[in-house]
């Protein structure tokens, strides 16, 4: 997925990240001195896309960080599957934990309406937008 931050005075910041998803909140990890763990500090607020140009999901999120040793052993082996597993450098490395807010799901013209799939954490019995 591409994981994009942003705070004040660095503006926008992008990146590719694995991720894992447990069917409410998706798990990263990167850098503990990285900018996107600097922009995460500031501003703890992120916002995802997961998918290509022609059907992709954006997912506007709260982002909690958590240290190697605080993640729960299923999402720590769930993400060793498919990344670097920061258990081996725990020094360097930090968990995020990304907890959705807002799902919209962009496929073609014909979704701009009705795009919106979850908001304010919750799923919506009809999509929105």
């Amino acid at each position: 997925m591409w994981l994009a931050t942003g705070s004040d005075g660095h503006g926008a910041h992008l990146i590719p990240v694995a991720y894992v998803w447990d069917g409410s909140t998706l798990t990263t990890a990167t850098f503990r001195r990285s900018r996107t763990v600097s922009n995460l500090r500031a501003r703890p607020q992120a916002r995802l896309a997961i998918g290509d140009t022609a059907d992709v999901v954006m997912i506007d999120t709260r982002a909690i960080l958590l240290n190697v040793p605080d993640i729960d052993v299923a999402s720590a082996e769930a993400y060793a599957k498919v990344s670097t597993d920061p258990r081996n450098a725990p020094d360097l490395f930090l968990y995020i934990r990304l907890v959705p807010e807002r799902i919209l799901a962009w496929n073609s013209l014909a979704e701009f309406g009705g795009r919106t799939l979850m908001l304010e954490s919750s799923w919506l019995d009809s999509p929105v937008d």
